[in-house]
């Protein structure tokens, strides 16, 4: 019937019609969505196909999600994976908000079958699967699928980043804090207050976002990101019982949620362990990441690359040596929790020891080089994210597309050279402008409203649209 009334509709409407609408549709998108660069084309050119493609492939009906291959290939089977939340979820949130409700209402469509994926785990409330179509976990290699527990704190920061840029409370008390509460649930029973490390939390045998390293102890990344959420969510426990007591008390009724729970998640918040060596003066990677011995970058022929292709993944684990980012993401994600210096230091050891061989990584690395000042290296690390697919960068476009990094290509100059940063719930940016360009210019939407910013070598104008 569905097929009939769409056959229906075309014959009435006529080609013109649904042409027109077609382009009404479109134009409503690059009015709040397009990027100008000015000074070079092929760059241009690349972040408008990556903002179309992006279009093309989202989930609009709280249903679907956005695969990271998009609809382009059979790459990842078309799955699902934190490339949603931590990558596509921020492009839609500041530019179609009412995109990225619906990609979090799929997390929330998802929940029971995250409560069933918790119980297999023997662990209480939801853990979220690494890769899904329809929610339950579609992982075959499990020390770098299922022991990715992090997915759950990136879904509960990407709800509190769309509810910090839009205000849309009613999607938090209807939906996002009961997905909140029973991913916490989830750390508090994963963790433990750790005897040995003077009671400490303590979060074992994880990996981390950096996938050539897998199952530790403490990965600091993960460890950052949830004591985050566990502050949030205590916080969210607090308004919603004060300012949307009916809600909150049929929440907890639904979930058995007690008062002494979210107590426990401040204390495990402050408590949390963070893994930091006093003699670099930087965070480790995890309990163990420091003490290995370094990869020997200097001696692998570059067709080695990507490593996990041509060696063994217990060779690589041995190691000091990065897939992607994983503490230069925790930099970027909780920017405010980290000095200039923090981040320089940190920076200085990771960067050098990241293969990049996951298509995540540049954009990310991009970001974090602006911030600190080194725009050369910024430039280089957006050129490799902006054109992965015109030019096939990775030799793997037969796949499908990178979805994550045409969103990171956006994150790179808004984030990256605009600076943009969204703590507490106050927009800043920060512009800078490569040499390479003359001006730059994007649009952002936060709290209902539309802003406009350029940046060139002389000035900085933002204007309220």
């Amino acid at each position: 019937s569905r097929s009939n009334e769409i056959l229906h509709l075309a014959d009435h409407s006529g080609f013109e019609a649904l042409a027109q609408e077609q382009q009404a549709y479109l134009d409503r998108y690059w009015a709040h969505t397009d990027v100008e660069i000015h000074g070079d084309l092929a760059l241009q050119q690349g972040i408008r196909f990556n903002a179309f493609q992006l279009l093309q492939s989202v989930g609009r009906d709280g249903v679907t999600n956005i695969g990271a291959k998009g609809l382009t290939g059979e790459g990842y089977e078309g799955h699902y994976f934190w490339d949603t939340e931590m990558y596509m979820l921020p492009f839609f949130t500041f530019t179609q908000p009412e995109i990225s409700r619906k990609l979090l209402e799929f997390r929330y469509a998802t929940l029971d079958k995250a409560r069933e994926r918790a119980a297999v785990m023997s662990q209480k409330g939801a853990l979220f699967p690494w890769r899904t179509i329809d929610g339950a976990e579609n992982s075959a290699y499990f020390p770098a699928g299922t022991a990715q527990m992090h997915i759950n704190a990136d879904i509960a920061y990407a709800i509190k980043q769309y509810v910090l840029a839009t205000g849309d409370y009613d999607f938090l008390v209807t939906k996002g804090a009961e997905i909140l509460f029973e991913t916490s649930r989830f750390w508090l029973d994963l963790g433990y207050f750790n005897p040995a490390r003077g009671g400490a939390f303590c979060i074992d045998a994880v990996t981390g976002p950096d996938e050539y390293t897998a199952i530790v102890n403490n990965n600091a990344y993960t460890n950052f990101m949830v004591q985050d959420q566990l502050y949030y969510a205590h916080e969210m426990a607090g308004i919603l019982s004060k300012q949307y007591p009916e809600h909150f008390e049929r929440l907890k009724q639904k979930i058995s949620l007690t008062e002494h729970e979210t107590l426990v998640w401040l204390e495990a918040a402050d408590k949390m362990f963070i893994p930091f060596d006093e003699g670099l003066g930087i965070y480790a990677q995890d309990d163990t990441f420091l003490s290995k011995k370094k990869w020997d970058f200097e001696h692998t022929p570059a067709d080695k690359y990507p490593l996990l292709l041509n060696y063994h993944p217990l060779v690589i684990y041995r190691h000091q040596v990065l897939k992607q980012a994983d503490l230069v993401m925790a930099m970027f994600l909780l920017g405010d929790q980290f000095s200039l210096a923090d981040k320089i230091r940190n920076y200085n050891y990771y960067e050098p020891l990241t293969t990049h061989d996951s298509s995540l990584s540049p954009c990310i690395h991009s970001i974090i080089s602006a911030e600190i000042g080194d725009l050369t290296g910024a430039y280089s690390y957006f050129d490799r994210t902006v054109r992965m697919d015109l030019d096939d960068i990775n030799r793997n476009v037969k796949d499908g597309l990178h979805t994550a990094a045409m969103a990171g290509s956006w994150l790179s100059i808004v984030n990256g050279f605009g600076g943009m940063r969204l703590c507490g719930g106050m927009l800043s940016f920060n512009p800078s402008v490569p040499a390479q360009w003359e001006s730059y210019r994007f649009k952002i939407t936060c709290a209902g409203q539309l802003l406009d910013i350029f940046a060139s070598d002389t000035e900085v104008i933002y204007t309220l649209l």
